[in-house]
């Protein structure tokens, strides 16, 4: 049995305010809509810009969002709550974000074209994202940076993560299926596919700098 892995890795909280570009599908939405407040609640990144979002609203926003060219399909969920797919260049992280490396926390707010993360990362990250968001001229705000004792992963992540090295999801050849390993949790298949993608992600970013630094 693999024994689990200690996840220690302290970080930095910096919290930044992003004016979102034009064409960005929440951004456009949300200058259309000033009075609105979106609460972004999990977001899905997916190649060349595209990706899925849920997200609720202060007010109905369906025709905003059904007419904006990137929003492919918007699926109503009740209560001001919303699905959207985003089609192709249509908004997903920006790209200082894709540079530096960093993931927002979810849910995030989005007001006035503005959007409010919350990233924890080091000192160096926080660095190189201020540092993109000046060279490609976007407009943002530092609200906060601050010490944190958060640990790499969430709990519930934790034991996901333990459950998948474990069980040999990671290993080639698998040893478990994506499938077999969600009835193992008791969780669906596309919960446990968003798990393991921020799993992943927040692992490959804590090691991005030592891969470089170590590779041809």
């Amino acid at each position: 049995m693999t024994a689990p892995i200690l996840c220690d890795y302290m970080v930095n909280q910096l919290r930044i305010e992003v004016r979102l570009p034009e064409g960005h599908w929440s951004g456009d939405v949300s200058r259309d809509r000033p009075d609105a407040v979106f609460r972004i609640e999990e977001t899905m990144p997916l190649g060349r810009g595209r990706g899925t979002a849920r997200l609720s609203s202060s007010s109905n926003v369906i025709n905003e969002l059904s007419s904006h060219s990137g929003v492919e399909e918007v699926r109503i969920l009740g209560n001001n709550r919303y699905e959207v797919d985003i089609a192709p260049r249509g908004g997903g992280f920006i790209k200082p974000i894709r540079d530096a490396g960093v993931i927002p926390k979810s849910p995030f707010a989005v007001r006035d074209g503005w959007v409010d993360w919350t990233i924890e990362c080091t000192p160096e990250k926080g660095k190189d994202l201020v540092q993109a968001l000046s060279e490609q001229k976007i407009p943002y705000r530092i609200i906060s940076t601050r010490r944190t004792n958060s640990r790499m992963l969430t709990p519930r992540q934790r034991f996901v993560f333990d459950s998948a090295m474990i069980e040999g999801y990671w290993e080639t050849p698998r040893r478990i299926t994506l499938t077999k390993l969600a009835k193992l949790l008791g969780v669906s298949k596309s919960t446990l596919s968003v798990h393991l993608h921020k799993i992943e992600s927040v692992i490959i970013n804590s090691v991005s700098e030592y891969v470089r630094r170590n590779s041809p």
